[in-house]
């Protein structure tokens, strides 16, 4: 016998198929993948347990949901005025009103699963999701666009911690290490559709810094990130700990410089050197405050 594929499957069914591919690419799986796993890897590490940790994911991936699929249906004109066929919306994979019925039901679910968590780490995340969806709906466009990201960023320990016994917030140097990488998450973000973004006229705080300035604010950031990360918890550094923050340095310098590919949105590798060097700055905070996960309150 043979696995059916796409192409065995009756005429009828393949419309209904390529609307449930699109309805799922439209939601950004692979962020909201990324934040669900280390939302709950970071769970697992602050002590909440295996039920804990499940109740976390389905939070944060019923919000991750609701948002990614917000932002899709939000741009949706400016996506089709750049001719992003890649997006679903645009190339016809997905319908809008589809997509906004699932967005509303990811958001109405996101309620009832963030509050299972406890009312204060509910209320945290809940937060966090609200500060995602203002940005989706205008804030982007202006020039605190970077505070969403800091909010959503920065209150993300406080749904691990704060669901444990006595309720405690995070220490300071996690959500102030939170709320960094969530501006060099923003700023990085934005650098590979810069130059859309300025045609469409979305002019947040790395638009406005341009493709130079969103850089360094990106290395800057992340590269805070992970000094406050490291340095925040008492006790000394280790040679393992020390080496990770000159890796991060390293990684800084590659992400602040100057692209050596064509010149506007780039097309060459090296045109993509900076943006790749701040993904995995960015990926070394996360792991950062993986480490720290046990004392994060």
């Amino acid at each position: 016998m043979h696995s059916i594929g796409a192409g065995d499957l009756p005429a009828a069914h393949r419309p209904a198929q390529r609307r449930a591919l699109g309805l799922l690419q439209a939601c950004h799986p692979a962020p909201a993948a990324a934040v669900t796993a280390v939302s709950t890897a970071l769970a697992a590490a602050g002590g909440r347990g295996p039920a804990g940790s499940a109740l976390v994911a389905l939070a944060v991936l019923s919000g991750q949901l609701s948002v990614g699929w917000c932002n899709d249906r939000v741009d949706l004109r400016r996506d089709t005025a750049c001719g992003r066929t890649d997006k679903p919306l645009v190339s016809g994979a997905a319908r809008p009103r589809t997509v906004a019925a699932a967005a509303g039901c990811a958001l109405a679910l996101c309620v009832p699963l963030s509050l299972a968590n406890g009312a204060a780490a509910g209320a945290a995340h809940l937060a966090g999701v609200a500060a995602a969806w203002a940005y989706n709906l205008g804030v982007k466009r202006t020039v605190l666009s970077w505070l969403p990201y800091a909010l959503a960023f920065a209150l993300l320990p406080a749904l691990i911690t704060m669901a444990l016994p006595g309720g405690p917030w995070p220490h300071w140097w996690a959500m102030a290490g939170g709320a960094l990488l969530g501006v060099g998450a923003h700023a990085a973000n934005v650098l590979p559709d810069i130059d859309d973004d300025l045609a469409a006229g979305v002019r947040g705080l790395p638009q406005r810094l341009g493709a130079g300035g969103a850089r360094a604010l990106a290395a800057a950031a992340l590269l805070a990130a992970s000094a406050l990360l490291a340095l925040g918890p008492a006790g000394r550094l280790g040679p393992g700990a020390l080496l990770g923050l000159a890796a991060t340095a390293a990684l800084a310098l590659a992400a602040a410089a100057p692209p050596r590919g064509h010149r506007g949105t780039g097309t060459g590798t090296q045109s993509r050197l900076p943006f790749l060097a701040a993904l995995a700055l960015a990926a070394v905070d996360v792991c950062w405050l993986l480490l720290r996960g046990a004392a994060l309150a």
